[in-house]
């Protein structure tokens, strides 16, 4: 009989555990990391000789400030790197002039994302399928990962010591991905769980011109979050330069008026402006190599 009330006595108590166990599981399923899409920046690697070329031409294009520059290292190998952030109404770019050779994989992360807790950010991330490409590390001011989602899509959380505090985008900028139809929809569906977004919309038609391909159509689909915007272009990968290319797409107010900002400070338009999807759109390269979208809504 004592054997037999003790295995009760167990079993109660893991009837009371595990229904604990699960509720701390949701309750981390549930948890919104993100801060503020005025903390997501877009990593933009140029040479050293090009840095200050490339900051004169974006602030010039879209107004904003840079603050100081400064020389660090921010991978967890030895390395070194101008490093400063451009701060616009439109965005945001985390600017890097590496002067060593950029260690693996660093450079093709498209964006960095601000976390309020990096470590219970990164579970939530590989709990919503994406893996770790390089394990969490020190930075001068805080913590940084790499992660990649399904479909080679590369980014960075970080995780500042000091925690900032930046003004809201006067409009908010879209994360440009491409992926393949057999990657769309877990992609999709792994971002979603992560980021606690939502599907604007989904196109199963949107017109071809938008990827360089006017007499096609192709899959399109917007999502938003407390991580800003993205746009996912779901193609075959026929891609004609330089669509694919670009990181970013920047809504500013006048495209025109942008466009000409742009030319004047040394930028070169690779793609005029078009109308499509309510909007008008343009491809620009900045000195350095950087490759944006620009669009505006159309009037």
């Amino acid at each position: 009989m004592t054997a037999r009330r003790h295995l009760a006595s167990l079993l109660l108590a893991a009837s009371l555990v595990m229904p604990l166990a699960t509720q701390a599981r949701d309750a981390g399923a549930n948890t919104v990391y993100g801060v503020g899409a005025q903390y997501d920046t877009t990593h933009v690697y140029v040479a050293p000789d090009d840095v200050d070329r490339f900051v004169t031409s974006f602030l010039a294009t879209f107004g904003g400030k840079s603050t100081k520059q400064v020389v660090a290292t921010v991978t967890p190998t030895p390395s070194s790197t101008t490093s400063q952030l451009l701060q616009t109404p439109v965005g945001t770019v985390s600017l890097f002039g590496f002067k060593t050779p950029i260690p693996y994989p660093f450079g093709a992360e498209r964006t960095g994302y601000l976390v309020t807790d990096i470590d219970a950010a990164v579970k939530a991330a590989q709990a919503a399928g994406a893996d770790v490409l390089v394990a969490t590390f020190p930075d001068p001011i805080g913590r940084d990962v790499l992660i990649q989602w399904p479909g080679g899509i590369n980014m960075q959380l970080y995780w500042h010591t000091t925690k900032p505090n930046y003004a809201a985008f006067e409009t908010v900028p879209e994360n440009r991905v491409y992926v393949s139809p057999e990657r769309a929809d877990v992609f999709t569906r792994s971002f979603l769980r992560f980021s606690h977004g939502k599907v604007v919309s989904d196109d199963a038609r949107a017109p071809g011109i938008e990827i360089g391909r006017v007499e096609d159509s192709f899959r399109r689909i917007r999502i938003e979050s407390i991580f800003g915007k993205m746009t996912v272009f779901v193609t075959d990968g026929h891609l004609a330069y330089p669509y694919g290319r670009e990181l970013t797409g920047y809504e500013v107010k006048d495209l025109n008026d942008t466009i000409a900002k742009a030319r004047a400070s040394g930028a070169t338009v690779l793609v005029e402006p078009f109308a499509a999807d309510h909007r008008q759109s343009a491809m620009v390269q900045f000195p350095g190599g950087y490759i944006a979208e620009i669009h505006a809504a159309a009037k």
